[in-house]
This record gives C-alpha cells, structure tokens and sequence, in this order.
C-alpha cells in the first residue's frame, strides 16, 4: 500500500498546550502567586473565610447578570452535584422531560428513569452531533436538558423554544456554557456549573442557581424518597438561605475559593461576560476557518448554529479513516491525540469516552486563540502521520 503524503512537522507550538474540557486551562499569565491571600488553615465557617465565600456569589451574579431575585449557591461536588441536587429535590412534583444529546445528559435521564425511578418520565434521545427536537417538549412537564453538550459540542443557540409562561421547571446543566455564552435566565428555573470550566478553576465545587419558581417548588412539594444531607436546600419547611450568602453545606477548599476569586476577577478585567464570550467566539472562529475546506475534519455539530464555542469537537474525515471499522477508528483516533500529547502540543485532546472517535479542543476563555491557531497545522500533522500506521 502506498505511504500517505504526511504534511510537514510544523515549526510554531502552542504557547500552553493545555485543552482540556475540564479541569480547564488556567487563566492567561497565572501563577501560585495568585493564591497567596488564600485563607488556609481557617473555618470556613469564620468571618474572613465566609466573606470569600459571600464574594464568589456576587461576583458570579454579577458578571453573569443573573436577575436579583435569583439565588446562588456554593455546592458539593462540581456540577454533578448541583444537577443532582435540583433533580433529587425538585423532580417528582410532575411528568418529566428529560433531553438527552449527550454523555452528561444521557446520564441525568438514567439518574430520572433508574434511580429516581419516575413513572412519568419521557427521554427525548439523539444522536451525537445533533440537538433533540424541541417541538416535542410538554413544558407543563419539568425539563432536563444541557445548555451545552460538553461531550458533544452541541449547544442550544438561543431559548426561543422554552415559553415564558410555562407551568413545568426548566432545568439547564450548564457547566461548559456558564461564563461563555449568554443563558436566558427568564426561560431557565435552575442553573448550575463548576469552578473548573471557562474561568479555568479547580474542581469538586459545584455552584446552583436557583429562580423564584425553583425556590416556591422547594417549599411547596416534599419528595417521596429521602434526600442526604449534602442534598437538602430546606430546613424545617423553610429554604436554607445560608446556602445562598456563603454557608456551605460541607466544608469547601479555601484555596479553590481563592483561585475562584482570581478567575472571577480576570473575568471583569477582561469585559464581564462580553469579553469572556468574545474570546471563546474568537476561539471558535478560528477552528471554524480551518476545518472549512479541511478533508481531514469535521465538527460533529451538524448545525453551525448549534457548535459550542467551549468544547469544540471533531470527528475525522479523511477519506483513509471513514474506511476503517468503527474499532480501527477508536484506535487511530487515540493514536492521533496520543501524538498530540507526545508532541506536547495538546494535552488531553481526546475525544470523551462516550463520544465518537475524534478530538475535542477546549475553547472556553482562558484559552488564547494564538494558541489554538497554532495547534490546528499538529492536527493536521498528526492525522497525516497516523494514517501511514493504517
């Protein structure tokens, strides 16, 4: 069999060759330096410690211009927690809707369906690259979807399909949209992400918002099941409201709040929530620009409307791997990240496990576009490379 012509080694490397989807690529120009105020050794329950807490929350509200009469909260255990939490202490009041595009998503239907065993609830299920079809929503049902697919790099581009008067909840896993992309917090009733997405944090920290509708539902409907204590949002009939101005409900890291404080501050310093989307779009772009007349890729979002500008995934294209059988694709899909890495030119850029072969480049706004432009001619390097192997 004839060599396949391999592109040159490219002589420009990525600055930071960290594109992880999480942990995320710190903040441009951090150090541990960054860190030094942070309030080791003390209780988080202790004035100081609890003010930084207090802080996340505003500043999160703030840069994200949640409406005033949301709560947010500090949670355990990253955005698993908090969907967890939304979906064990608020789900069961009525039918559900689960929409599942994704990894993440899938497995929030099968937390509804096998775990919370509700009778009631309907999965709307497709295909990797694709967005459910909305017009089958019964939005007197609760709903459960992702805002963004982190796995699969489809997001919802607006909520237009989501109707202002609605009797269900909406209930958004955001924790790859959260900082990147405007949420429409009047059609959403809980959000909820993670430090360690698109301001670069660290992990096992979970933030809930929570809408005046989410809040009523709390204090007016008691599950069948019983709730842990990491789970519970009401005490005695009444809402928890220490969960929302910084008394969490297990001990936190205080070097992690520190680090949040450092990512909420480099976000304002960068223009709010515009800039930090300006820069992911930006990142997007510049993907976009490249895999345009590239036979080598393709974004798995099917719709260009839909591409997150986060998780940015891609399947392969050319023609030698489409050839292959699907576990020859795993294989020289693994082989094509794994030459990333070996290059220390893209840390950690493998598609998810769950995901289709291919590669998934993290685009959130820590990561610089000179970076990302200088990664996309490895790609191309590397798929050429491991194509003379099959």
């Amino acid at each position: 069999m004839a060599e396949f012509s391999s592109t040159a080694k490219p002589a420009v490397r990525p600055q930071n060759p960290n594109f992880s989807s999480g942990p995320c690529a710190k903040r441009p120009g951090f150090t541990l330096a960054a860190l030094e105020c942070a309030m080791l050794g003390r209780s988080h329950r202790a004035k100081g410690p609890k003010a930084k807490l207090a802080e996340v929350i505003t500043r999160s509200k703030e840069i994200l211009g949640m409406p005033a009469d949301w709560r947010l909260g500090i949670v355990p255990a990253s955005d698993t927690g908090a969907v967890e939490m939304a979906l064990w202490s608020l789900l069961g009041a009525r039918p559900v809707d689960v929409l599942a595009h994704e990894s993440f998503s899938e497995a929030w239907a099968t937390d509804v369906v096998k775990q919370l065993k509700l009778a009631d609830a309907r999965v709307i299920k497709v295909a990797y690259g694709q967005l459910p079809d909305v017009t089958q929503i019964d939005f007197s049902h609760d709903v459960v979807l992702a805002w963004n697919g982190t796995t699969s790099g489809v997001r919802f581009p607006n909520g237009d399909f989501i109707p202002a008067e609605r009797e269900g909840l909406v209930i958004a896993d955001s924790t790859s949209a959260a900082f990147a992309m405007e949420l429409p917090w009047e059609k959403l009733d809980v959000v909820t992400w993670s430090w360690q997405k698109v301001l670069g944090g660290e992990g096992a920290h979970g933030m809930l918002a929570l809408s005046p509708r989410a809040v009523e539902r709390l204090l007016t409907y008691k599950p069948a099941w019983p709730l842990p204590k990491i789970f519970r949002l009401t005490s005695g009939g009444k809402l928890s409201e220490g969960i929302f101005v910084g008394e969490t409900i297990n001990t936190p890291s205080m070097l992690c709040v520190e680090d949040a404080l450092d990512g909420l501050r480099w976000a304002e310093s960068v223009g709010g929530l515009k800039g930090l989307i300006a820069r992911s779009n930006a990142n997007l772009k510049a993907v976009a620009d490249w895999v345009e007349g590239n036979e080598r890729v393709r974004f798995l979002a099917e719709t260009p409307q839909t591409r997150s500008n986060t998780s940015i995934c891609l399947a392969i294209a050319a023609p030698w791997f489409t050839k292959l059988d699907a576990e020859a694709q795993a294989k020289a899909a693994k082989a094509v990240a794994s030459l990333l890495e070996k290059e220390n030119v893209a840390l950690d850029a493998g598609a998810y496990r769950d995901a289709p072969p291919g590669l998934r480049i993290w685009g959130g706004a820590t990561v610089e576009t000179a970076n990302i432009t200088a990664l996309l001619p490895w790609i191309d390097y590397a798929i050429d490379t491991v194509a003379n192997e099959f």
